[in-house]
């Protein structure tokens, strides 16, 4: 006789019964839960409980050895961020060094790209030449290098010392560190370079011939067909670049230590510095969230913007 009994009672009048098929059914559907525990896991103790209790802490003045008994409510450190005059030029700097590495490191992404997308002699060595600094640029082993060869006894000042001339001193003038701390990161646009390459390639060659025939040269042809098209790729590396670019740190620290007079210290360095040199962490967290407040604020202009100079394929028509 076939068994039609659901959810209910147990035979035996102990608990509810839930038929076997039932279960199985309803484990085989829910498996995929299983599958993700790991990362759920790892989320929540990595990500998700750093992420508030670092918010909860910067409205305190925990100290890292003091412990939790110690600390007291306060918003000084969110005042100091804007008002204390080593925090301000922090954040001061931090924004010259995005915006001066970030346009940088894009136009010389696009016009090595640019030039790498005409069939030439050896253009597969090139690119790889090219992008290899993308690879080895946020070691420490680079940055120590990039030291070796600016700082007052380095390679570039002897080699300008032998011909006769006396170059900067480029590492320990507050004019000149934060220019090489950003020349390290335009140099590593190979990621870049590659994503925009990827773009050129779907231009289709169509374009390039009917404005040929119309007489538009290279250059006009670049930015008005290139250029454009490429938008959204253009936004993307906007973006990515934006966040690395506030979230900078193992140049400033390893080539300069935030020096000369402060002129190099990133808000991420001073992030470290109160943390783990001064054990201020209320502090620290402070200003890793004003960072991070600051960076939604740009990406979301970012995004805002990008309806009046994207032009996505789809969009035609509207």
């Amino acid at each position: 006789m076939r068994n039609t009994m659901n959810v209910g009672t147990n035979p035996n009048g102990s608990g509810v019964y839930v038929p076997k098929k039932t279960f199985k059914k309803a484990l085989r559907n829910n498996i995929g839960f299983f599958f993700i525990i790991p990362w759920l896991i790892g989320f929540c103790v990595f990500k998700a409980y750093p992420f508030i209790s670092s918010f909860i802490y910067s409205f305190t003045d925990y100290n890292l050895f003091k412990g939790t008994a110690a600390m007291h409510f306060t918003v000084q450190n969110y005042i100091d961020v804007f008002t204390n005059a080593t925090e301000r030029n922090s954040l001061i700097t931090t924004f010259k060094y995005a915006f001066m590495t970030v346009p940088l490191k894009l136009v010389a992404a696009l016009f090595i790209a640019y030039i790498l997308n005409f069939k030439i002699k050896g253009v597969n060595f090139f690119r790889t030449a090219y992008y290899i600094p993308s690879i080895l640029g946020g070691s420490v082993a680079i940055a120590v290098l990039w030291k070796a060869l600016f700082q007052d006894e380095g390679l570039i000042r002897t080699a300008f010392a032998a011909i006769g001339l006396e170059a900067p001193h480029f590492l320990s003038n507050p004019g000149w560190a934060l220019f090489m701390i950003c020349l390290l990161r335009v140099w590593q646009f190979g990621s870049a370079m590659v994503i925009f390459l990827a773009a050129l390639k779907g231009v289709s060659v169509d374009l390039y011939e009917a404005a040929s025939l119309d007489g538009a040269g290279k250059w006009t042809q670049f930015f008005h067909i290139t250029v454009p098209i490429i938008t959204p790729v253009i936004f993307y590396n906007l973006v990515t670049q934006l966040v690395q670019a506030f979230q900078e740190f193992n140049g400033p620290y390893i080539i300069t230590q935030g020096g000369p007079l402060g002129s190099t210290t990133l808000m991420s360095l001073l992030v470290y510095n109160n943390a783990f040199t001064s054990y201020n962490m209320g502090k620290a967290c402070a200003e890793a969230w004003v960072l991070f407040v600051i960076l939604m604020v740009f990406t979301a202009i970012a995004f805002w913007s990008q309806n009046h100079w994207v032009y996505y394929a789809d969009d035609e028509g509207k």
